[in-house]
């Protein structure tokens, strides 16, 4: 009779605890580790990014947050999987604009990549930076494009396939009126291997996937894509000094956390309180340093507000670059 008592007793208590678990999930969230799905291979910034902010978030919330790199298809590989993940905050999606325009991309993507997501926290922004090959005749801008138009079809513009920098350079193809070659590529790092092997005449990049090579003159900056010079690179001038303000992007790429839509905003609220006192911490602080990101506190609110701006701001460029579906 005592071990039925103790046996109904013990039943009791789990289902309490479930119950609990349903009404109030932040109370026991987390209780196992979480997995955030980063669409970008190892190694790479985004990844570096999402390893720092990562372990000290493990470290605040007392469970592990595992990295899982599922690149390929413009990110939306990894973008579909979270999208169809169960809302319980044990799946997050690490991402940035291209939420804004992956169905531009991918029109047969299946959700809509910004409506399929409950914004958790903003990480960082940072600024690409225009680069050329050393024997491009060219150290500013507008030699560039000067050279460009005095050797129509003649330059090459390289840019892995559904990124950023495809976006920005063929906007600049537009704002221009030049005449360059695309040359698409599976990943920004084997573009970045044939622009130092002169087989790629210009780049656009995140600045910190370029910066050593720019110190050590393999490549020549001429400008940053942001509205304010780039701390790493204080001597290069932004766009919109450079005549084009229509390039002029603020920030023109950022990383964010999201998650399957109707996560509880509880758990979205206690995600995003302590990511963004993980964003504080020495350690983040140290590495945004080195790769040159700039910090990006905000609320759940506040990040979907951004979000609202970003989504209207990069379709109507893709647009205008008049790029294709993938």
């Amino acid at each position: 009779m005592n071990k039925l008592l103790a046996a109904v007793a013990i039943y009791a208590g789990l289902m309490h605890t479930t119950a609990q678990a349903q009404i109030y999930p932040d109370k026991i969230y987390p209780d196992r580790p979480i997995k955030l799905i980063v669409p970008f291979v190892p190694g790479s910034p985004v990844d570096v990014l999402a390893r720092v902010v990562s372990q000290q978030l493990g470290i605040r919330i007392g469970q592990t947050v595992i990295i899982e790199n599922r690149p390929g298809a413009g990110t939306s590989t990894g973008t579909k999987m979270v999208a169809t993940s169960s809302p319980d905050g044990y799946t997050l999606l690490m991402s940035g604009q291209s939420l804004t325009y992956l169905n531009l991309f991918y029109p047969d993507l299946g959700f809509d990549a910004v409506k399929a997501f409950a914004p958790v926290a903003t990480l960082a922004g940072w600024s690409h930076v225009m680069v050329v090959a050393p024997a491009v005749p060219a150290y500013t801008v507008a030699e560039f494009v000067s050279h460009a138009r005095a050797n129509p079809g003649k330059l090459t513009f390289g840019f892995g396939l559904g990124t950023s920098p495809q976006i920005l350079g063929e906007y600049f193809k537009v704002v221009t009126n030049l005449d360059l070659v695309s040359v698409p590529y599976r990943g920004g790092e084997q573009v970045r291997i044939d622009l130092l092997g002169g087989r790629i005449d210009m780049n656009i990049a995140p600045v910190s996937n370029v910066i050593a090579m720019i110190g050590q003159r393999q490549i020549r900056p001429l400008a940053v894509t942001g509205l304010t010079r780039d701390k790493a690179l204080p001597d290069v001038p932004t766009m919109t000094e450079s005549g084009y303000p229509e390039i002029g992007f603020h920030p023109d790429i950022w990383q964010a956390v999201v998650a399957p839509i109707g996560t509880p905003a509880t758990i979205v609220n206690k995600l995003n309180a302590e990511i963004n006192e993980s964003l504080k911490t020495p350690e983040v602080t140290a590495t945004f340093g080195r790769l040159g990101f700039d910090a990006m506190i905000n609320s759940p609110q506040e990040f979907a507000a951004f979000l609202a701006v970003q989504a209207q701001k990069w379709p109507p460029v893709i647009k205008a670059a008049n790029i294709q579906p993938q």
